[in-house]
């Protein structure tokens, strides 16, 4: 491997892994794209790619040798990154789920009083409802996808954002279910201070 005289193949890039992958995530790609481009599977067969696949997981799977080509993968990809990554940094806290659901339903709730008040112009530009979420770009950009996603918002044509049938439902139902709530709790106080009547003394 250490012949330069060789052209250097990129298997990470074959295999569609990164450079910190473990060995499970590399079997599992392995499968894949051997599965993909083996001569028996007629729509996809690809005898060349079928080999090229084979040989990557063969040089990868074994920790000497894919030492020794991460070495020289190294010198390809001078920027490469081969930091491990702990399994905390594939988690994320409660925290960020609950603050994510909070920042959806303001985008809804703004957006059907927007419709509802403006009903022949619904839409909103982007901006206006990051800076009200007050968050980066590539956090609303995860926000706007996730809501149009569901089918709760869409995007116009004139590149604004408006709240559809399926988002004025959501946003009626949580607000039946946290009225709904709050009577529970309204009548749950309500019999924890109300005093019993004290029995009558005997006759």
């Amino acid at each position: 491997m250490n012949d330069e005289s060789h052209s250097f193949t990129d298997f990470y890039a074959l295999l569609q892994v990164s450079p910190t992958c473990d060995a499970k995530m590399l079997e599992k790609a392995y499968r894949y794209f051997a599965q993909m481009y083996h001569p028996d599977h007629t729509q996809t067969a690809d005898v060349d790619k079928f080999q090229e696949i084979i040989e990557a997981y063969r040089v990868l799977r074994d920790p000497e040798s894919r030492a020794e080509y991460d070495r020289e993968y190294r010198t390809h990809h001078k920027d490469a990154v081969f930091e491990e990554v702990e399994e905390g940094d594939l988690r994320i806290d409660e925290r960020t789920a609950s603050e994510d659901a909070s920042a959806h339903e303001k985008i809804l709730q703004f957006l059907y009083k927007r419709r509802r008040e403006k009903p022949r112009d619904p839409g909103v530009i982007g901006f206006y409802i990051q800076e009200l979420i007050d968050c980066s770009d590539d956090t609303f950009d995860f926000h706007a996808w996730y809501l149009k996603s569901k089918g709760l918002i869409r995007a116009t044509e004139h590149g604004t954002f408006e709240i559809t049938i399926e988002g004025v439902d959501h946003v009626i139902a949580m607000s039946r279910e946290a009225e709904r709530g709050r009577f529970i709790s309204d009548q749950s106080w309500q019999d924890r201070t109300t005093t019993p009547a004290e029995p009558a003394p005997d006759q």
